[in-house]
């Protein structure tokens, strides 16, 4: 049973609240478990949380918290479940999902919340049932993409051919009366992987996972059956090499309920009847065992100024991807000695900016894009009050460095074709993305 429910921001500001027994959730609450949350690396946060007597889970999407408060005796996985249903049917309902869509259509999404769960007890998840009792409709926001500024697709075509959409295409309400966008017979296919690395001071690899899923988004109402074909490479542990090429090898996945995989093991095909919203078809996981180098280096130099208490950081950023890939939304997340007070900074290059936030003690530079095969640097002149010694710099929290790359997967995974098997009477188009993000990519500094 949830006795709360409630989404922070990425800043920990109470978005979202939601209270089934009689307790509002405070702001002082939500306060320090947004503390203990944003205090780890996203892979080192624990899913269960203890706070003031409570027990919370949590999931994060598009850097925001969702999080609902349970009774200790509950199985988690149901309401983990529910959590990840919550963001998807944000975005089906609203077309995106980040803090901004959220404010502007916090009466839809209490709307629908109010319809999953009724008195503490989930009702439904299902986009096509809740359709039928949601009477709000989205306000539309068009997202900000740097890609949209330039010659980048992240949207290929029907896999082989050179047609491309806008990378927003997607980002748009599936059911909305008021606002028909687009072609209602679109099918969009993400191929999205999110990159767990630690990396020694001695630059030493630790560890390098990759959490992958195919991800369904229809806007098709009454879909027939889709056939997915995924690499003919495409490997499950340590079974043999089905192809001629390099081996996509994954150490474990799962498909959804919904998936039909009697073409699955000979032809590599997956079959599933796409509802009209967003549906995750397939989950995967690779565990230290990369097919492609890391997408960057980072090479990071601490030393106090002799007689005065002002830390230099010198940090050096290559990247390691091919010169036809580039990166996005590149930051890199440096930990600041307790009692830092002002930073000055010099940048390879004026697009980039830096920012010291003092109540997380950190340093932010950001890097709006970065070209595979170039390398970047910056000197960050960082003034503490009181004794800065080398101890305290040494036990400093690893950097922490966060990214996209579109078009590209790590594990190689590529989709062949989205076919649909029945023709019909007006034309459907199919798009497919591939995107690789970091989760926790971090750097130990001693």
């Amino acid at each position: 049973m949830i006795s709360q429910l409630f989404i922070l921001s990425s800043k920990g500001d109470l978005l979202i609240s939601k209270d089934y027994h009689g307790l509002p959730t405070s702001s002082s609450a939500a306060d320090g478990l947004y503390l203990k949350l944003s205090s780890l690396p996203s892979d080192q946060a624990p899913v269960v949380t203890e706070h003031e007597g409570g027990h919370f889970l949590h999931t994060r999407h598009r850097g925001l918290y969702f999080v609902i408060g349970v009774r200790p005796d509950d199985s988690p996985f149901t309401y983990l479940d529910l959590l990840n249903r919550l963001a998807a049917l944000i975005r089906d309902y609203c077309g995106d999902l980040s803090e901004d869509v959220i404010r502007l259509n916090f009466a839809l999404i209490y709307e629908l919340l109010d319809e999953v769960v009724d008195d503490g007890f989930i009702q439904t998840t299902s986009t096509d049932v809740l359709k039928n009792f949601i009477q709000s409709d989205p306000v539309i926001t068009k997202p900000f993409s740097l890609l949209d500024l330039s010659s980048v697709g992240l949207f290929g075509a029907e896999t082989q051919q050179s047609k491309v959409t806008s990378s927003s295409a997607a980002s748009r309400p599936v059911l909305s009366s008021r606002h028909p966008q687009g072609d209602q017979n679109e099918i969009f296919l993400d191929v999205i992987e999110r990159m767990i690395v630690a990396i020694g001071a001695n630059g030493s690899l630790l560890k390098a996972d990759v959490q992958g899923e195919l991800r369904l988004k229809s806007f098709y109402q009454n879909c027939p059956e889709l056939r997915i074909g995924l690499s003919e490479e495409f490997c499950v542990g340590s079974s043999e090499l089905r192809g001629y090429g390099s081996a996509v090898r994954v150490d474990s996945c799962q498909f959804h309920e919904s998936v039909k995989l009697d073409e699955f093991e000979i032809c590599r095909i997956l079959k599933v009847l796409p509802p009209q919203g967003e549906l995750t078809v397939m989950q995967y996981q690779i565990s230290d065992s990369l097919s492609t180098s890391l997408p960057f280096h980072l090479f990071p130099s601490l030393e106090r100024d002799p007689g005065s208490s002002r830390l230099r950081i010198y940090l050096k950023l290559r990247c390691d991807l091919s010169p036809k890939s580039q990166a996005i939304n590149v930051r890199v997340q440096i930990p600041v000695p307790k009692g830092a007070t002002s930073v000055s900074q010099d940048l390879s290059s004026p697009d980039q900016t830096a920012e010291l936030t003092l109540n997380t003690q950190s340093l932010s530079w950001n890097i709006p894009r970065i070209r595979g095969g170039s390398q970047l640097s910056a000197l960050f002149k960082v003034d503490v009050s009181g004794c800065l010694s080398l101890p305290s710099v040494l036990d400093l929290p690893p950097l922490n460095l966060s990214f996209q790359i579109p078009s590209l997967t790590c594990s190689g995974l590529q989709i062949r074709f989205l076919r649909l098997r029945s023709e019909r009477p007006s034309p459907v188009h199919t798009w497919v993305r591939y995107l690789t993000q970091s989760d926790s990519y971090s750097v130990r500094l001693g």
